[in-house]
């Protein structure tokens, strides 16, 4: 993994995903899976799990109903839906019940562009979603308990620290949920954006919280997370999969918003890493594949541009946010920092 990745320290030229596999091994899993027994009957099995119905949260849902919790699964709509996605989140309502919210998509698709334009993530209103549309529906529901998927922080690296939380907070939300430094509230204003269209955005407020004890933990503290045998007991269970193009190592991961490979191309252009590059680190370290052999995948595949993506050309997925494959261009020019060979 790069050093140009945000955040990632090295220790003595190790990066802290290598180190944090090493504490995994020496790690008490059966005294954590005691724990999360616990805290499901502590909350008499009732559990919201935010939901894409991709492998991780799929895993998540069939995993938690076969230890005999009552599980909701809350699928906040992604920025430009594949009909693979589609397929998927139908699948999981098979052994869950499902509830799906659905923004002003106008208002996501301005959400998108501006995003975008001010840091170069396409996906800015789509990491906002995430971590807060679960807490939303947690209060609406009753449902205090939330179970995310991993912890970011230990599976790919981060500060020192980070790893060892077991809790998804309002800190940890705003420092490590994919901000770009940006809040929700920076966008009101503009291009007739209001706050009343931010509020899908918007985590309660901490009293909200506090009284309806709505509290959001990582599964991946309780149980050893590994995204191979999350993809096959979900495929197992009827999730679909392909790879969504040539800059994807793995076939089974983010299949369900075609915007992703324009979100995977500029972390190439500003970090010097896309998606492939994160993918295949998994299994250097894990022992999948040597790193000569990464190497050689990297310099070949990462970073290639999204002409398509999840068989959806990138000119539509311009269309849907108002901008043309000119202005993507001329937005690209302003976050290169990375040359593609």
């Amino acid at each position: 993994m790069v050093d140009s990745r945000p955040d990632h320290t090295y220790v003595g030229g190790v990066c802290p995903a290598c180190i944090n596999k090493q504490k995994k091994q020496e790690t008490n899993w059966d005294g954590r899976y005691k724990e999360l027994e616990r805290l499901l009957d502590a909350h008499n099995g009732e559990v919201l799990v935010p939901s894409s119905g991709q492998k991780d949260s799929t895993y998540q849902c069939l995993k938690l109903r076969e230890m005999g919790a009552h599980v909701t699964a809350v699928t906040a709509r992604t920025c430009h839906l594949t009909d693979m996605g589609r397929k998927n989140i139908d699948s999981l309502s098979q052994y869950v019940r499902t509830v799906e919210v659905v923004p002003d998509m106008s208002v996501r698709a301005k959400l998108n562009r501006l995003g975008l334009v001010l840091v170069g993530d396409i996906s800015l209103p789509e990491h906002m979603a995430i971590f807060t549309t679960p807490f939303r529906m947690a209060v609406d529901l009753e449902n205090p308990l939330i179970m995310y998927g991993e912890n970011s922080q230990m599976e790919y690296g981060g500060r020192a620290g980070t790893e060892a939380a077991n809790q998804l907070t309002r800190r940890w939300r705003s420092e490590l949920g994919g901000f770009c430094g940006m809040r929700p509230s920076d966008f009101v204003g503009i291009e007739g954006i209001t706050s009343q269209d931010m509020e899908d955005y918007e985590i309660p407020e901490q009293e909200i919280l506090e009284n309806s004890q709505v509290k959001a933990y990582f599964l991946g503290h309780f149980i050893e997370w590994n995204s191979h045998h999350n993809a096959q007991v979900s495929s197992d269970h009827g999730m679909l999969t392909k790879k969504p193009c040539e800059a994807n190592w793995w076939t089974h991961e983010n299949l369900d918003n075609a915007q992703t490979g324009i979100h995977d191309y500029f972390m190439f252009l500003k970090y010097g890493y896309g998606r492939g590059c994160s993918q295949i680190s998994v299994d250097v370290r894990n022992g999948v594949v040597d790193r000569e052999f990464a190497l050689d995948w990297v310099e070949k595949n990462d970073g290639t541009y999204p002409d398509r993506y999840m068989e959806v050309p990138i000119k539509d997925i311009l269309e849907r946010i108002g901008l043309t494959v000119k202005e993507f261009h001329e937005i690209e020019e302003s976050f290169k920092c990375w040359q593609p060979e």
